[in-house]
């Protein structure tokens, strides 16, 4: 039987049509960002943009398969073998951190996503934010049960870490007016980065003594 031809595509043209098209996405959304512009901008044709990806939306659903694999690979690297508990959330918070900074569009994505694209939404919630949820209760429950952590409710705990990190950068028009400096700025989210730290040194941690 004939199977068609396969394709054959070039690392490098994905990765210019990805970055077009997370910055279009970013400024207009699923509905009001146009793929013939998002092609010129990644220098290909209309044609070769549905080569790669085979729709409008096939395209803006591997825009967040993208970050979500940067956000794995950073947090990945920041994480040890054989990790503690606590060093397991301390490089979630490190590399999560590290991809906000890295990926200034995020947040506008993640807006349009919420506003626009609610069933989209919860596929990516469900794909990615459930397994990260799932792996950082886990984390706080082993911790709780080595004698790492206080006693604590695991579930609410991690709402309450990523609420500290998330807000920071969503919030940040409002941070920076009442912090009176931009708060997106590497050293102005170093300084939370490390007041977070600190937040769960101080109550989640049994020894303020960061393990190595």
């Amino acid at each position: 039987m004939h199977r068609g031809r396969k394709k054959i595509q070039n690392p490098e043209t994905a990765r210019k049509i990805l970055v077009a098209a997370e910055r279009a996405f970013a400024e207009r959304g699923l509905a009001g960002a146009r793929t013939d512009e998002i092609a010129r901008a990644a220098g290909v044709n209309k044609a070769m943009l549905y080569y790669y990806f085979d729709s409008k939306e096939r395209l803006h659903r591997a825009v967040f398969e993208n970050l979500f694999n940067r956000a794995n690979r950073l947090i990945a690297a920041e994480t040890p073998a054989e990790a503690s508990a606590q060093q397991m959330l301390l490089a979630f918070i490190d590399g999560y951190f590290k991809f906000r900074i890295a990926n200034p569009n995020y947040a506008r994505l993640m807006q349009h996503l919420m506003m626009e694209s609610p069933e989209e939404f919860r596929h990516v919630a469900r794909q990615y934010f459930r397994q990260g949820y799932k792996q950082l209760t886990g984390a706080i429950e082993r911790g709780v049960a080595r004698g790492e952590f206080h006693r604590i409710d695991a579930e609410h705990t991690v709402i309450n870490i990523i609420a500290m990190i998330v807000f920071y950068f969503s919030g940040a028009p409002v941070h920076s007016v009442l912090l009176g400096r931009d708060a997106l700025k590497p050293d102005a989210v170093e300084e939370h980065k490390r007041a977070v730290i600190a937040l769960l040194e101080r109550g989640l941690f049994r020894s303020s003594k960061r393990h190595s």
